[in-house]
């Protein structure tokens, strides 16, 4: 779109979707993943509503995986900014319904930061909508296997795998969370190894397909669903 298409458009619907996400390891999945996953779901959601979708947010708060070559993580000072300027952004185009469909946990600070935009923008609307925890994606996720987390088969995905043909068989043990949590990132690198949270790294394409045809129908009813 061009600027005077969303100044056409927001006259007659002011919802759009702002996607975040970040840049950082996945075990053998691309770095982009977040992101990737973030604006996918987004576009998918949004195409048969007209609904436009920013490009996605690509870097995050990653400090927890900052001794991973190619993570790249903004400060929390940094991060705060970068989505108040956002939303100011958007704002003055005339939206005033936003979807921010998030692809990454440790964005979460964001939610304070919106709150706090909120206050003093009492005519606008805000969802923050963790799409892979979403409760119909997440009880999906769980029935066709529990055993999933950070870069496991559950992020692994057509859209997110590299030209590294390697992909273990076999199921990773779960990590110690209660020490992952105490440390900094480069004893939390040694704890990850390759990276993987716990359980398979990959799954059937058939799984996949079905688990993402339920993230795209729930992250599309927020965008149809009450904004007040």
């Amino acid at each position: 779109m061009n600027w005077m298409l969303v100044e056409e458009r927001v006259a007659k619907d002011d919802r759009c979707i702002l996607p975040i996400g970040s840049v950082e390891q996945h075990a053998y999945l691309s770095l982009a993943t977040d992101m990737i996953l973030a604006e996918k779901v987004s576009v998918d959601a949004a195409e048969p509503l007209g609904i436009p979708v920013f490009p996605v947010v690509p870097y995050g708060l990653a400090s927890s995986f900052a001794t991973f070559p190619g993570t790249l993580t903004l400060s929390l000072a940094t991060y705060i900014g970068v989505i108040e300027d956002l939303l100011d952004s958007i704002y003055r185009s005339g939206f005033r319904r936003i979807l921010i469909v998030n692809g990454h946990g440790g964005n979460t600070p964001a939610t304070v930061v919106i709150s706090e935009w909120l206050n003093a923008h009492p005519d606008a609307s805000v969802k923050f909508h963790d799409w892979w925890r979403a409760p119909q994606t997440l009880a999906k996720v769980q029935q066709t296997d529990p055993a999933a987390s950070h870069a496991s088969w559950m992020e692994n995905f057509p859209w997110t795998r590299t030209t590294d043909a390697r992909q273990p068989t076999t199921a990773k043990p779960q990590i110690d969370y209660a020490a992952l949590a105490r440390v900094g990132a480069a004893q939390k690198r040694e704890l990850l190894g390759d990276g993987n949270y716990h359980g398979l790294y990959q799954r059937p394409d058939e799984d996949m397909a079905a688990i993402w045809e339920v993230a795209v129908s729930e992250t599309r009813a927020l965008l149809e669903g009450d904004w007040h």
